[in-house]
């Protein structure tokens, strides 16, 4: 193992986010039972978040960046995993309270690791990340509560962005008529290519004010929040579930509990970051099996080298990026 190693951390200087590419050792990371080689990590929405300081990520300074990981075990005191087991780690308060991804070996804790299932490589499961295995969980909660393919259609916001390309992906893999809402209008092939039965442009939406609207949608996953989460509670059918994932748009919902008293609907809050291990393992599983997207290449719109990161963040921040980046961490 190297003495010493890159890594781009996050320090907070005079009240401000000041984010760069250094040389650390490993005795500068947070604790934990596990060392990894890291292969590949990969940029969210949270993670341009705490690198520019648009967001309040970072729970303490400095913290290593990037809430996702895989590569390869170097030494472990947890005798369940070895040196050379292909691993991964995504949320667990990674870049949050604990040093993350951006490095090119990681220290975590051997509860947060998860064995990289058959069927997945490292730069696979780096396209997946935190956005694929949100989406995922978003619709393995879903169908625990009675989701089936022939209700209806599942529509998806924030259509273009990472969870919702992979959602649409792996609903569209696993039977269910999706439909996309984005506002960018020159998406629609993209959108179409990865198995949207439908593109709805956000702008073309009428809202309604009504407590309850004309029923539409069977099930929906949602990434933006607001005024869009609280149209979904009202159009929602008969005893359909939406996955509450992200606020890209606003962290506020204005509704009323006629859609989940006189409908049945079901708001199911989807956290990433905090899931139970079996659980997570067992997304994890689908992710490579059931749920496994049919279009990561098409989803993955650039695999960047570390040296380019610095650089990345600042178009994900400006709704700019389609679908997924990964970044080669190894050599």
């Amino acid at each position: 193992m190297a003495h010493s190693f890159r890594a781009f951390r996050i320090h907070q200087e005079n009240g401000r986010v000041a984010p760069r590419l250094e040389t650390i050792s490993l005795d500068d990371l947070a604790a934990g039972e596990v060392v990894v080689k890291v292969e590949y990590s990969t940029i969210n929405y949270k993670d341009a978040l705490a690198a520019t300081g648009a967001g309040k990520i970072l729970r303490r300074y400095p913290l290593v960046g990037g809430i996702d990981l895989a590569g390869r075990v170097v030494s472990s005191t947890d005798a369940a995993f070895k040196p050379g087991d292909p691993v991964l780690v995504n949320g667990c308060g990674l870049s949050e309270t604990h040093d993350g991804g951006y490095a090119q070996f990681a220290r975590v804790k051997s509860e947060w690791v998860v064995p990289i299932p058959a069927g997945l490589d490292a730069w696979q499961c780096m396209a997946l990340g935190t956005a694929g295995y949100t989406a995922a969980l978003g619709i393995h909660r879903m169908e625990q509560n009675g989701q089936q393919p022939d209700q209806g259609e599942i529509v998806v916001t924030g259509a273009t962005g990472g969870v919702g390309s992979l959602a649409i992906d792996m609903l569209a893999g696993r039977g269910y008529r999706a439909v996309a809402v984005t506002g960018k209008s020159s998406a629609e092939e993209y959108l179409r290519s990865l198995g949207a039965a439908r593109v709805l442009l956000r702008e073309s939406i009428n809202l309604g004010s009504r407590p309850l609207e004309e029923a539409q949608w069977a099930g929906a996953i949602d990434n933006v929040g607001g005024d869009l989460l609280a149209w979904l509670t009202r159009t929602t059918n008969f005893w359909g579930n939406i996955a509450s994932i992200g606020m890209a748009g606003s962290g506020e919902l204005k509704s009323t509990v006629f859609p989940f008293i006189l409908r049945g609907v079901n708001l199911l809050g989807i956290n990433s970051v905090f899931t139970p291990r079996a659980l997570r393992l067992a997304v994890w599983q689908r992710l490579a099996s059931d749920l496994k997207p049919r279009h990561l290449d098409r989803i993955v719109s650039a695999t960047i080298d570390f040296d380019q990161l610095p650089g990345a963040f600042d178009a994900f921040i400006q709704g700019k990026v389609t679908g997924r980046v990964v970044v080669r961490i190894g050599e």
